[in-house]
């Protein structure tokens, strides 16, 4: 059984991808942008990671 990943990120962090920048690729997914601004989480499809966004605002502006 595989323990899930829980990954808390803030707005500095964003745009979201997964693998995060600084996260070894060698031997992951193809990147994906996840869309995580409007929920405050985000699931990716292919490693299954869970993000968070600390101190989620769903009125916060993006740049």
């Amino acid at each position: 059984m595989s323990k899930q990943t829980v990954i808390e990120i803030t707005y500095d962090d964003l745009p979201l991808t997964c693998p995060m920048r600084g996260q070894e690729q060698w031997n992951s997914h193809p990147k994906v942008m996840l869309p995580i601004e409007e929920t405050g989480k985000s699931k990716c499809p292919y490693c299954g990671t869970e993000y968070v966004l600390k101190d989620w605002d769903p009125n916060h502006k993006s740049h």
